[in-house]
């Protein structure tokens, strides 16, 4: 009697990249959400929302009785423990979808790790006391570590669908690294300076855009306003390498990819302007966020397409196999 050894759907599902691929953008999206309640945690001084308990909150799975500040708080570890199981099946359906030594396997780790680094930030902000109202030192390098790391791991989580999909375009990469190195370095610490920046517009709210500046420039105002000018003084050295990165795409007939990123550094500049203008109300920081994770990712992926050009052929090899 022959027997028959074909995969059932459900293993063959399984073993689909294009399955794996659509739940690892799913689960960056997911944790772009993530990152945007945590902006309205900071903005809303919300962070002792579930007292100095982590990761339960007061003592309790589900609070009694919750005020607001407990509302948003809980949310925002809700949100973290469905990330967390959303990241822990992206790394064993990764490693089961795909072959051995596949780049997106090491990925999926590497995002593994800088989320269990993100959730040990997240216990040291809440146990620390780092939260509503503290404005030392510490807090602000506390702060910038957590926001560095997020971004890192939005970098990883993107890298993972980008490795699962076929890199068909292949570019020539002469002259194009140095500007999409400084592009992403230079943005990743604007994404740090913009923490510390926001930070100090949550606990220093000034009245008018005008006291706001003047803050910014006095003698005697507290440390973190005067870092403020840090945050748009690295985002212009970050466009300006962008703008870099942009001729050399269009150099190389990839229209598309400039238009794509010059919109979206247009459109920060302009976001940033209003945030500073308005004095930085939650919704349009949080807006502002959204824009500066789409450019981020953005930046990645288009990275991964100069970085890793050698592999195109592999990659695509691997991807037919499965």
């Amino acid at each position: 009697m022959a027997t028959n050894l074909a995969p059932a759907p459900t293993t063959r599902s399984l073993r689909n990249f294009r399955g794996v691929r659509a739940w690892a953008w799913a689960t960056l999206t997911f944790f772009v959400i993530v990152v945007l309640e945590g902006a309205v945690v900071r903005a809303t001084s919300s962070g002792a929302g579930c007292g100095k308990n982590w990761p339960l909150c007061n003592g309790q799975i589900l609070p009694h009785h919750p005020q607001l500040a407990t509302i948003i708080e809980f949310t925002h570890r809700s949100l973290t423990g469905i990330s967390v199981a959303m990241f822990a099946v992206l790394i064993a359906w990764t490693f089961y979808a795909t072959p051995k030594k596949h780049p997106a396997r090491m990925a999926s780790v590497v995002a593994g790790i800088l989320l269990l680094i993100e959730g040990a930030l997240g216990a040291v902000l809440v146990l620390g006391g780092y939260v509503e109202k503290n404005a030392t030192d510490a807090r602000v390098f506390v702060q910038g570590v957590h926001f560095t790391n997020t971004m890192l791991l939005l970098a990883a989580a993107t890298v993972v669908p980008v490795l699962l999909g076929n890199l068909r375009r292949a570019i020539r990469p002469e002259g194009l690294k140095l500007p999409m190195r400084l592009a992403l370095l230079a943005t990743l610490i604007t994404g740090a300076t913009g923490s510390v920046a926001a930070l100090a517009d949550t606990l220093f709210p000034s009245p008018s855009f005008a006291a706001a500046m003047a803050a910014d420039f006095a003698a005697n105002s507290p440390l973190l306003i005067r870092m403020r000018w840090m945050h748009p003084a690295t985002a212009m050295i970050a466009a300006a390498c962008t703008v870099w990165l942009i001729v050399g795409f269009r150099k190389r007939g990839m229209h598309t990819a400039a238009l794509g990123l010059a919109i979206n550094v247009l459109l920060q500049i302009i976001l940033g302007s209003l945030d500073v203008l308005l004095l930085a109300p939650t919704t349009l920081q949080v807006i502002h966020l959204l824009s500066a994770d789409i450019f981020w990712i953005s930046l990645v992926s288009f990275a991964m397409t100069i970085f890793r050009p050698a592999a195109n052929e592999q990659l695509n090899t691997m991807t037919s196999a499965a």
